[in-house]
């Protein structure tokens, strides 16, 4: 069952977000308002992997389901995005049991319980 719900706005094919934890907006139909995308996370238990600050807004006036990972690290080639997310993802994945709101930045994480 998915864990994650990952926003358009984030790459499609990145092998680390194919599996079971993972479903992409892409999948639901890449139309999809951010207002839809976050009552279906909400009604699915989902936390919302995005670059759209509108997640994070909502958050702070709101109590989980959803969460919120959002990542603010500029624009990055593809690979570069790649290969820093496959570092990251493992501290995102533990910090995101027990945080509605994460922050990614290139050089540090800030986390909201």
């Amino acid at each position: 069952m998915a864990r994650f719900l990952i926003d358009a706005n984030l790459p499609y094919r990145f092998a680390l977000w194919h599996g079971d934890d993972f479903l992409h907006v892409y999948d639901l139909g890449d139309d999809m308002p951010d207002a839809a995308i976050w009552q279906y996370a909400k009604e699915h238990d989902l936390i919302i992997v995005s670059k759209d600050a509108d997640f994070s807004d909502w958050i702070m006036l709101s109590d989980p389901p959803p969460k919120v990972i959002h990542l603010r690290i500029g624009n990055m080639r593809l690979r570069d995005l790649f290969v820093f997310l496959q570092h990251v993802w493992p501290q995102l994945a533990e910090l995101s049991t027990t945080h509605k709101l994460i922050i990614v930045h290139e050089t540090l994480i800030e986390c909201i319980a």
